[in-house]
């Protein structure tokens, strides 16, 4: 047993488990802050219930967020130090700024919206879940920094082995970054959207006397919400495939299995890829396409994971720099797919009390249901696309993978935190899945005006 093998696996699982907990909350807290706004402006109590209904979901996420996401921090010194140290000096400034300002400000607001409904003034009360909203996109803001970094290095010096910064300004100015930022608030739109969605139909398929309007209303919202959010990540993820095209084309190569330079290029819609060979063999393509996704024209060339891999021998030396493509390539068309099925259901959610046969069918409310799961997959898949089409490099053309693991690292003992990191948070993901069931699927009206 390889510990660089099953320290990236240990990584790999705890991240998946943090980001199933991360877009919700991130995404749900705006929501639940809108909803509470509308309360204010216009008086109407079920606006308060449809806060306080959903704001229950927002603070099951955020508690077992904090739980997976504090046990990433001792990955860095237990399996990584060798990245600590390479990276400590600028690593180490947006996570302690995250913690101490976005975290801090976040969890101090929660406690004054959780407690203080009947102690504060209505403005003073939608200003505390405005800025636990704000807290959770500066917090998510500030760790896509430090990404941003390791996907495009910038402001920094090589000092002693080790890589120094050199302007804050061109860290936090990262070209990368507004691309990775946007596309995870969208995500997080689009997730929120999706599970309040989802619960609300599944209330309409109850159809319990009493609850139909405040579920209908919740539903509109959410609808709404869900449609704008994934049409954003669409967006906003091809302006990033675009950006990425030119400053790290072979992230671009591997997600699309170009194996050889093309101009135009076409667009592989599935493949049989063997990696070994450095080939295709079973392709449906679709001609120039793939030049026009990256230049909005039909022609432009796109280079390929050979041509690129010679440039990057001459650059760095002798070494494998194709990430995994089959993985990469695959993670992509999961993404987009299950982006672009979203887009429709969203939409048709959005124009159902418009259209008799969807408003009168279960089906599509049965649909909705199910289709809370939709945003996971796409984000779980987009972030293996993210870090995986990056490799042999943990920091982009600074530090390899390899260069980064302890050096001291026993099989033994990786293999042992592994089991035990993965049952847990699996057990703790787990948990908050059921309370989010039991909790979503609640009856509103037995809530008391003050609970939680």
């Amino acid at each position: 047993m390889d510990p660089l093998l099953l320290s990236r696996w240990q990584f790999a699982i705890t991240t998946i488990y943090h980001f199933f907990l991360v877009p919700l909350t991130l995404g749900l807290s705006i929501l639940v802050a809108i909803f509470e706004s509308r309360y204010v402006a216009t008086g109407n109590e079920t606006y308060k219930r449809l806060t306080k209904f959903w704001g229950k979901i927002f603070l099951i996420n955020f508690a077992a967020g904090v739980v997976t996401g504090i046990v990433q921090e001792f990955h860095f010194g237990m399996n990584w130090s060798g990245y600590a140290r390479f990276m400590g000096d600028i690593f180490g400034a947006p996570l302690a700024i995250e913690a101490l300002l976005a975290f801090y400000m976040e969890s101090t607001f929660i406690g004054l919206w959780v407690f203080g409904w009947d102690k504060l003034s209505k403005k003073m009360h939608l200003a505390a879940a405005w800025l636990v909203a704000i807290g959770s996109s500066i917090s998510a803001f500030w760790i896509l920094i430090a990404n941003s970094f390791m996907q495009n290095p910038v402001g920094y010096a090589i000092e002693n082995g080790r890589a120094v910064m050199t302007s804050f300004l061109a860290l936090v100015t990262n070209p990368n970054l507004p691309y990775q930022f946007l596309h995870v608030l969208a995500a997080g739109i689009t997730t929120a959207g999706f599970v309040v969605l989802g619960f609300s139909a599944w209330h309409l398929l109850k159809d319990k006397k009493g609850d139909i309007e405040f579920f209908q209303i919740a539903f509109k919202w959410a609808a709404a919400y869900a449609l704008i959010g994934a049409v954003m990540v669409g967006l906003v993820g091809d302006a990033h495939g675009k950006y990425l095209g030119k400053h790290q084309p072979m992230k671009i190569a591997a997600a699309e299995a170009i194996w050889d330079t093309a101009d135009p290029a076409d667009f592989v819609v599935v493949a049989a890829i063997d990696e070994e060979a450095g080939k295709n063999g079973f392709e449906i393509r679709v001609p120039n396409a793939l030049s026009f996704l990256l230049y909005n024209r039909f022609t432009g060339e796109v280079k390929g994971l050979n041509e690129l891999q010679e440039e990057a021998k001459a650059q760095y030396g002798d070494g494998n720099y194709i990430p995994p493509v089959a993985l990469t390539f695959w993670s992509f068309r999961i993404m987009v797919g299950v982006g672009t099925l979203m887009v429709l259901l969203a939409f048709l959610a959005v124009v159902r009390p418009k259209v008799k046969f969807l408003n009168k069918s279960p089906l599509f409310l049965k649909a909705l249901f199910l289709a809370m799961v939709l945003p996971y997959l796409a984000s779980t898949f987009g972030w293996i696309l993210t870090e995986e089409a990056r490799q042999p490099w943990i920091v982009y053309g600074l530090q390899k993978v390899e260069e980064a693991v302890s050096p001291n690292l026993s099989a033994g003992t990786v293999l042992f935190s592994l089991i035990l990191f993965t049952v847990l948070l699996g057990a703790t993901v787990a948990v908050t899945g059921w309370l989010m069931y039991k909790y979503g699927t609640s009856d509103p009206k037995a809530e008391k005006a003050a609970e939680y």
